[in-house]
């Protein structure tokens, strides 16, 4: 595996795997967060810097098929506003006319190709009938793969160097995002500065992290956090639980909810996390208090209780006051913080305030000296709402590989260059 860094691209054509799967406007279809498209421009910018050229793959949304909407042609005018730059574009992926761009592509420039997802082969899911029996799955699943590698195998002849900068897609064995890499040499195939500094922020967390380590875990599900919460409480000094996940965990403990979110099937998962916490010395640190709602709604009513006093008929919707004030010292005093996940329902402007807290006292304890990553959909979000990104240490930009490399799991996409089994 090659680094990046001490890499010459000069006179080399780059195939690169971006992840440009970015957020349209219904109505106008224009992007309305480039966050993804600028995490790639550095990867790109040495490309073309060295002598290279650069031809960049994706996936935006999960099409069935080719659909208009999933075009990443929306994509094409942000992405040369930022370089500087024309862009070609390829509107088929495999197509003879991107095998003959491909080819005639000079030094210096750039092409983008059509969604990879277009094709089911990027995927190797096929798409069968729901009266198709096992040995017909079966069959169509190993035809796929067979297909899979094929597509790789061509889109690997466009160029002499792989590169793969889509953090968002590593946890998916694919064939632009790990199948492809098979197809070049261990000297040919490398990450792109955004997956390297991914790597780099997360097993800082994990391998080096400053004590105290906290770990701040929202969302809904206890189901969807469990396996990074099992490996955390064997790194961390504080675990904090907020979001709707909470309820699970203060049923578990006997406590009223109310019509607060819950999994009923998980309460015992949730009192295991509580053991074992108690067993490993970790502070595990639940809300005390929380906004309660009538109903699911921007305008609904809306009262403040203990965390385990819901009436019945209210849901918890956000934290209370004095869980701001807790959270906030115990973020204060850490080291390393790891944040993934909101307090509550932060969409909504009356149940927003747990969130914004924990998202600017993230920052100031960045001020302060700490290294803070930031991770997952929501929290990201909300740390760009409150304009605070360049106020954390690091903001990743891959919800579900982020939580799987933090679970311990392989991913096959950092493998497949890294050549690991």
């Amino acid at each position: 595996m090659k680094i990046i860094d001490n890499f010459n691209f000069k006179g080399l054509k780059a195939i690169v795997r971006v992840d440009f799967n970015v957020p349209l406007d219904k109505a106008t279809r224009e992007v309305t967060d480039d966050t993804r498209i600028r995490g790639a421009l550095k990867t790109i910018r040495k490309i073309t810097a060295d002598g290279g050229s650069a031809i960049l793959m994706s996936h935006l949304g999960r099409p069935e098929g080719v659909m208009e909407k999933y075009s990443l042609k929306p994509v094409l005018p942000v992405l040369e506003k930022h370089l500087g730059m024309k862009v070609a574009f390829a509107p088929d992926a495999l197509g003879e006319e991107a095998v003959a761009m491909a080819a005639a592509l000079r030094p210096g420039e750039v092409m983008m190709l059509e969604n990879v997802r277009f094709y089911p082969e990027e995927e190797g899911k096929p798409v069968l009938p729901e009266t198709a029996t096992d040995e017909e799955k079966k069959a169509a699943k190993a035809a796929l793969k067979v297909k899979q590698k094929e597509m790789a195998k061509k889109l690997s002849t466009y160029a002499d160097v792989y590169v793969n900068d889509a953090f968002g897609t590593a946890h998916r064995a694919h064939a632009t995002t790990a199948v492809i890499a098979d197809f070049f040499p261990e000297d040919k195939r490398m990450f792109g500065f955004l997956i390297n500094s991914e790597l780099a922020a997360m097993d800082r967390v994990l391998k080096s992290a400053g004590k105290p380590f906290t770990a701040v875990m929202g969302g809904a599900k206890v189901s969807d956090k469990i396996l990074i919460i099992e490996n955390l409480l064997d790194r961390v000094n504080n675990l904090i639980i907020g979001g709707g996940m909470t309820y699970t965990f203060i049923k578990a403990t006997g406590g009223n909810i109310g019509n607060s979110l819950c999994e009923a099937d998980k309460l015992d998962v949730a009192k295991a996390v509580i053991e074992k916490a108690k067993a490993k010395g970790v502070s595990l640190l639940f809300p005390v208090d929380g906004i309660n709602a009538d109903k699911f709604d921007a305008e609904a009513n809306t009262y403040t209780s203990a965390i385990d006093d819901v009436k019945d008929g209210w849901m918890g919707l956000d934290i209370g006051p004095k869980s701001i004030e807790l959270f906030e010292k115990v973020i204060m005093d850490s080291k390393t913080i790891l944040w993934n996940g909101p307090m509550g329902v932060f969409e909504m402007a009356k149940f927003a305030a747990g969130t914004t807290a924990i998202a600017k006292a993230v920052a100031k304890a960045t001020e302060k000296g700490a290294f803070s990553l930031i991770g997952g959909g929501d929290s990201v979000a909300a740390i760009n709402k409150n304009g605070l990104a360049d106020k954390v240490s690091y903001v990743s930009t891959g919800g579900g590989a982020m939580l799987e490399y933090m679970e311990g799991k392989k991913l096959p996409g950092i493998t497949a260059i890294r050549g690991e089994q």
